[in-house]
Protein backbone atom coordinates (compact mmCIF):
# COMPACT_ATOMS: atom_id res chain seq x y z
CA UNK A 1 0.00 0.00 0.00
CA UNK A 2 1.13 3.35 -1.04
CA UNK A 3 1.28 6.43 1.38
CA UNK A 4 -1.66 8.32 -0.83
CA UNK A 5 -3.77 5.36 -0.72
CA UNK A 6 -3.67 5.51 3.71
CA UNK A 7 -3.87 9.68 3.51
CA UNK A 8 -6.96 9.71 1.33
CA UNK A 9 -8.95 8.39 4.14
CA UNK A 10 -7.38 10.50 6.95
CA UNK A 11 -7.96 14.39 6.70
CA UNK A 12 -4.75 16.58 5.89
CA UNK A 13 -4.15 18.04 9.29
CA UNK A 14 -4.42 14.93 10.75
CA UNK A 15 -1.48 14.05 13.33
CA UNK A 16 1.32 11.31 13.49
CA UNK A 17 -1.27 9.22 15.54
CA UNK A 18 -4.07 9.02 13.38
CA UNK A 19 -1.35 8.55 10.04
CA UNK A 20 0.12 5.81 12.05
CA UNK A 21 -3.62 4.16 13.18
CA UNK A 22 -5.07 4.11 9.31
CA UNK A 23 -1.51 2.80 8.40
CA UNK A 24 -1.97 0.00 11.08
CA UNK A 25 -5.92 -0.65 9.93
CA UNK A 26 -4.96 -0.89 6.10
CA UNK A 27 -2.34 -3.87 7.31
CA UNK A 28 -5.44 -5.93 9.74
CA UNK A 29 -4.98 -7.29 12.87
CA UNK A 30 -1.35 -8.90 12.35
CA UNK A 31 -0.17 -5.60 11.94
CA UNK A 32 -1.78 -4.05 15.33
CA UNK A 33 -0.39 -7.39 17.28
CA UNK A 34 3.13 -7.03 15.48
CA UNK A 35 3.03 -3.36 16.79
CA UNK A 36 2.29 -4.14 19.91
CA UNK A 37 4.91 -6.90 20.50
CA UNK A 38 7.40 -4.58 19.36
CA UNK A 39 6.43 -2.17 21.62
CA UNK A 40 6.98 -4.62 24.29
CA UNK A 41 10.40 -6.14 23.16
CA UNK A 42 11.56 -2.34 22.83
CA UNK A 43 10.10 -0.32 25.21
CA UNK A 44 7.43 -2.15 27.47
CA UNK A 45 5.58 0.59 28.53
CA UNK A 46 4.45 1.23 24.31
CA UNK A 47 3.40 -2.24 23.82
CA UNK A 48 1.08 -1.88 27.41
CA UNK A 49 -0.13 0.81 25.92
CA UNK A 50 -1.10 -0.34 22.71
CA UNK A 51 -2.60 -3.29 23.72
CA UNK A 52 -4.56 -1.17 25.78
CA UNK A 53 -5.89 0.98 22.81
CA UNK A 54 -6.61 -2.27 21.04
CA UNK A 55 -8.65 -3.50 23.73
CA UNK A 56 -10.27 -0.16 24.29
CA UNK A 57 -10.76 0.57 20.63
CA UNK A 58 -12.43 -2.97 20.55
CA UNK A 59 -9.45 -3.79 17.66
CA UNK A 60 -8.04 -7.17 19.93
CA UNK A 61 -12.12 -8.67 19.22
CA UNK A 62 -12.96 -7.36 15.91
CA UNK A 63 -12.35 -10.59 12.86
CA UNK A 64 -10.49 -7.16 11.06
CA UNK A 65 -9.52 -3.58 11.62
CA UNK A 66 -12.05 -0.41 10.87
CA UNK A 67 -10.59 0.43 7.70
CA UNK A 68 -10.19 -3.09 5.56
CA UNK A 69 -13.82 -4.34 6.32
CA UNK A 70 -15.73 -1.04 5.53
CA UNK A 71 -13.74 -0.08 2.35
CA UNK A 72 -14.19 -3.98 0.95
CA UNK A 73 -17.71 -3.93 1.82
CA UNK A 74 -18.08 -0.37 0.09
CA UNK A 75 -16.24 -1.69 -3.65
CA UNK A 76 -18.09 -4.86 -3.23
CA UNK A 77 -21.70 -3.85 -2.76
CA UNK A 78 -20.98 -0.28 -4.72
CA UNK A 79 -20.64 -2.69 -8.28
CA UNK A 80 -24.28 -4.21 -7.60
CA UNK A 81 -25.83 -0.74 -7.58
CA UNK A 82 -27.70 0.16 -10.37
CA UNK A 83 -26.27 4.00 -12.13
CA UNK A 84 -29.98 4.70 -13.12
CA UNK A 85 -28.69 4.90 -16.54
CA UNK A 86 -29.78 1.62 -18.55
CA UNK A 87 -27.02 1.28 -21.32
CA UNK A 88 -24.44 1.71 -18.69
CA UNK A 89 -26.62 -0.70 -16.19
CA UNK A 90 -26.76 -3.53 -19.53
CA UNK A 91 -22.75 -3.06 -20.21
CA UNK A 92 -22.12 -3.34 -16.15
CA UNK A 93 -23.88 -6.33 -16.17
CA UNK A 94 -22.32 -7.83 -19.59
CA UNK A 95 -18.51 -6.79 -18.42
CA UNK A 96 -19.34 -8.63 -14.94
CA UNK A 97 -20.72 -11.93 -16.37
CA UNK A 98 -17.62 -11.77 -18.63
CA UNK A 99 -15.05 -11.39 -15.44
CA UNK A 100 -16.45 -14.37 -13.98
CA UNK A 101 -17.03 -16.47 -16.76
CA UNK A 102 -13.27 -15.86 -17.07
CA UNK A 103 -12.53 -16.25 -13.39
CA UNK A 104 -14.64 -19.37 -13.50
CA UNK A 105 -12.14 -20.74 -16.47
CA UNK A 106 -9.04 -19.59 -14.57
CA UNK A 107 -9.86 -21.49 -11.47
CA UNK A 108 -10.36 -24.46 -13.82
CA UNK A 109 -6.84 -24.07 -15.20
CA UNK A 110 -5.55 -24.01 -11.64
CA UNK A 111 -6.93 -26.61 -10.75
CA UNK A 112 -5.76 -29.14 -13.63
CA UNK A 113 -2.26 -26.96 -12.92
CA UNK A 114 -2.29 -28.47 -9.33
CA UNK A 115 -3.74 -32.07 -10.67
CA UNK A 116 -0.59 -32.68 -13.03
CA UNK A 117 1.64 -31.17 -10.18
CA UNK A 118 0.32 -33.56 -7.53
CA UNK A 119 0.36 -36.22 -10.58
CA UNK A 120 4.02 -35.52 -11.44
CA UNK A 121 5.09 -36.14 -7.77
CA UNK A 122 3.80 -38.51 -7.19
CA UNK A 123 4.95 -40.51 -10.59
CA UNK A 124 8.27 -39.18 -9.02
CA UNK A 125 7.85 -40.69 -5.77
CA UNK A 126 6.87 -43.82 -7.49
CA UNK A 127 9.76 -43.81 -9.44
CA UNK A 128 12.04 -43.26 -6.69
CA UNK A 129 10.45 -45.74 -4.15
CA UNK A 130 10.87 -48.58 -7.23
CA UNK A 131 14.57 -47.59 -7.81
CA UNK A 132 15.55 -47.89 -4.01
CA UNK A 133 13.69 -51.56 -3.97
CA UNK A 134 15.74 -52.49 -6.92
CA UNK A 135 18.35 -51.24 -5.15
CA UNK A 136 17.75 -53.11 -2.01
CA UNK A 137 16.89 -56.41 -4.13
CA UNK A 138 20.48 -56.14 -5.61
CA UNK A 139 22.21 -55.43 -2.30
CA UNK A 140 20.56 -58.61 -0.80
CA UNK A 141 21.28 -60.87 -3.70
CA UNK A 142 25.06 -60.00 -3.65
Amino acid sequence: MTTATYTADVPAPAGWFSRSEAWLDQRGKGAWIAAMVLGFIFFWPVGLALLAYMIWSKRMFNKSCRHSSHSHRRHAFGAMKPSGNSAFDAYKEETLRRLMDEQGAFEAFLERLREAKDKAEFDQFMDDREKRAAEERKTEDA
